[in-house]
């Protein structure tokens, strides 16, 4: 009956041992999502600014852009689609949250493209760039998710 009751015991133990594991291996992989999404953002602030300040008098630049700016809509739409683990769950809600801000301020830049109405000193004090603050902000929590 020991025997048994051991066997049990042990079953349970492993059990709950791989359910952990399970979550840190899903945490360390969502750190890693979240990491290169916001190093993606940071390349994406780095190089728009330029982008719009050609835009101003080069159609090349103006397309380049555009479709710069619309990329940028596509990785915000995919991370907001990563389910992230119940741990993450937090922080996660932060950078949707902060996505939103940045995916509302692109959409407002590319209408004001589509108007011919492209002011880079619009883009460096918009939504656009407070939000992009605000995801490089959280880079140290979501650092804090992988150790």
């Amino acid at each position: 009956m020991k025997k048994r009751m051991t066997m049990v015991f042990l079953f349970f133990l492993i059990l709950s041992g791989c359910s952990v594991l399970g979550e840190v291996n899903s945490s360390l992989e969502y750190a890693d999502n979240a990491t290169g999404y916001i190093n993606t953002v940071k390349e994406f602030a780095n190089e728009v600014p330029a982008l719009a300040q050609d835009a101003v008098t080069n159609a090349e630049a103006r397309g380049n852009l555009e479709k710069e700016l619309q990329l940028m809509k596509t990785e915000i739409e995919e991370f907001n689609a990563t389910e992230p683990p119940q741990i993450a769950e937090g922080i996660h809600e932060k950078i949707v949250s902060s996505n939103q801000q940045l995916s509302d301020g692109i959409e407002l830049y590319l209408n004001n493209i589509e108007n011919d109405q492209i002011d880079p000193k619009a883009l460096e004090n918009s939504e656009v760039m407070k939000s992009i603050d605000n995801l490089t902000g959280l880079a140290k929590q979501i650092e804090e998710l992988g150790n």
